[in-house]
């Protein structure tokens, strides 16, 4: 199996099915082959599948075509041609239909699918996945550590820095061998979209080369300090920081030409070199990305892209110039035996750290200044005013969405500024406690780098928690309590009825039940059995006697009496309407007065 599949399966698969296949039909029953049949066997079945599933054939044959008929017949093709590429079949036959997908397009991963596998997926899985970010939490600190050790002088004296520093040595030979398999990789092809003589190169070899030239001079450097510290060599301090040196001023040259390009517009860059984009030679257009940043307009995302990437070059040609000069300080107090002050030495890193902080405020400075001209409303100033005269010259005022993007450029470069000065804040209390400890104060090394461990750490165990507690949750969880609660709230109202299998449900109250619960509880109880056992009321139709109810208490029946016989009402009824009733009184009750009404 090839080693990246095999890292798939090894941190992937908690976020695969848990079944590990696919629920469709796999791609060699629709071919109706072997996994392991020959390419020979592939090209006839496919052949043969055509025949059988293709839509013309089908209609030929007087049978209806039906979109699934379509469907099947283009994922056949389609598992045609993963499995006649040797690679994608591998691919297939490690993780499957949709795991080759993620791996294809992983644009089109469903999120709430993977996380429905990884909460159901097994403890195995969930730890491969922690071991990774372990080995990461290892492989990030475990060589600040053994330095810091190394010079508390704790792993002892017979230590040596060529033996301490084996992690830094991995790290070397895995960079190492990337930028060899980059160049190895030759050109990179170019795509169908793009005509051949539009298409440039994006990583020329030339790059290649000089990205593995300059990481082998860091290399080197690496090794002569280390031999350098272990006394295997005696050497001038100038001479082992020389390779150091050819390493930033590589830096240095390519830093130099992002500064000084030129942003222009198509029309621009055209005037200025005399001819059409489109007539240059690859040489001459690559010659033209190298001098010149091209954007459509100068206003807009794209153009404050590309300052921004014009502004960073300059900023890290102050830092390269800020470490050179430091090293230089660095190797003549060594070499000379001057023995300067360590607080001396490092005046060129606090002065980058000052210019790192202005840089930044700089940038939002000119961002709200260029605000305040294209909308002065936005913080409150006039527009008439001098200050926003630009704004008052502009044909049309600024729309909703063009105001909440100049909103939104002011707050990301606020929270930029303000982000850098707390870094660099930070940084600079780092700098202080590693000197004080160079200039003999009694601390260990390690409490320069415990921010980042106990940071580290609490990332890790947030990971961990995240990893082994999700759950999935079940949608009906805490519905039977929530029946049960029902049922027992309704037991004064309703009644409970099983249906056989031994769960309750709720049953409404009938209008006896309803009536008889006014009553009190023991009538409710005797109203529900009545209930149950005594026919419904019925009633019928005498033309001499009129309606006559049956089944019905007395109530019931001078009620339905009443309700269905006002249009015919009766002699003793028309009586009884045209005499009033007279209300007997109450000993029980108190008579009230006027005046107590009157003070209620």
């Amino acid at each position: 199996m090839r080693f990246d599949l095999a890292f798939f399966l090894c941190c992937c698969r908690s976020f695969l099915s848990s079944a590990g296949r696919d629920e469709d039909e796999s791609f060699y029953d629709l071919l109706g082959v072997d996994p392991s049949a020959t390419p020979e066997e592939l090209k006839r079945a496919y052949k043969r599948q055509s025949l059988l599933m293709h839509p013309d054939k089908l209609a030929q044959k007087g049978q209806a075509v039906t979109p699934a008929d379509r469907d099947r017949f283009t994922r056949m093709r389609h598992a045609y041609e993963v499995l006649s590429d040797p690679r994608r079949k591998e691919t297939y036959d490690a993780i499957g239909e949709r795991g080759m997908k993620w791996v294809e397009e992983p644009l089109s991963v469903d999120p709430q699918e993977l996380a429905h596998n990884f909460a159901t997926s097994s403890i195995l899985d969930r730890s491969k996945i922690f071991a990774i970010f372990l080995f990461i939490y290892v492989a990030v600190f475990v060589l600040p550590i053994v330095v810091c050790l190394m010079a508390d002088g704790t792993l002892g004296e017979g230590a040596k820095w060529v033996s301490v520093l084996t992690p830094l040595w991995v790290w070397d030979v895995f960079i190492l061998f990337y930028h060899s398999r980059v160049i190895f990789m030759g050109p990179i092809k170019r795509p169908d979209h793009i005509p051949e003589e539009e298409w440039i190169d994006p990583l020329p070899m030339w790059k290649r080369v000089t990205a593995m030239v300059r990481f082998g001079c860091l290399v080197l450097f690496q090794v002569m300090l280390a031999l350098q510290l272990d006394g295997y060599i005696a050497l001038l301090w100038s001479v082992v920081f020389i390779p150091l040196y050819m390493w930033e001023a590589i830096a240095l040259r390519r830093k130099v030409i992002i500064a000084n390009v030129s942003i222009v517009t198509h029309d621009e860059l055209e005037l200025a070199i005399g001819k059409q984009f489109s007539d240059l030679s690859p040489a001459e257009k690559e010659d033209v990305h190298r001098r010149y940043i091209v954007v459509p307009a100068k206003t807009g995302a794209t153009y404050d892209a590309a300052c921004r990437l014009r502004d960073d070059a300059k900023m890290d040609i102050v830092r390269i110039l800020a470490r050179v000069i430091f090293s230089v300080l660095l190797v003549v107090n060594l070499d000379l035996g001057l023995d300067w002050s360590w607080w001396l030495v490092f005046i060129p890193i606090f002065l980058l750290v000052l210019c790192i902080v202005g840089s930044a405020f700089r940038g939002f400075s000119r961002t709200q200044a260029e605000a305040v001209k294209r909308d002065p409303a936005m913080f409150g100033l006039d527009p008439t005013s001098e200050e926003s005269g630009a704004y008052a010259n502009m044909d049309e005022p600024l729309t909703d969405e063009e105001r909440e993007e100049l909103k939104s450029a002011v707050a990301q470069s606020a929270y930029r500024a303000a982000g850098t000065c707390a870094s660099q804040c930070f940084f600079v209390v780092l700098l202080c406690i590693f000197i004080a400890k160079i200039e003999g104060a009694d601390y260990s090394y390690l409490l320069i780098i415990s921010p980042f461990l106990a940071a580290g750490g609490v990332v890790l165990c947030c990971l961990c928690c995240t990893i082994f507690c999700i759950s999935e949750v079940d949608e009906n969880a805490g519905m039977v309590e929530f029946d049960t609660a029902v049922n027992r709230a309704a037991s004064g109202y309703g009644a409970t009825e099983s249906d056989g299998a031994g769960s309750n449900r709720y049953k409404p109250p009938t209008t006896q039940q309803g009536n008889e619960s006014d009553g009190g509880a023991a009538e409710s109880e005797v109203g529900m059995t009545s209930s149950e056992t005594k026919p419904p009321p019925m009633s019928t139709w005498d033309p001499e006697r009129g309606e006559l109810w049956q089944n019905a208490t007395a109530d019931e029946g001078e009620t339905a009496a009443e309700t269905e016989g006002q249009g015919t009402p009766t002699a003793a009824a028309a009586t009884d309407e045209e005499q009033p009733k007279t209300v007997e009184p109450n000993p029980s009750i108190t008579s009230v007065t006027s005046s107590q009404c009157d003070l209620d």
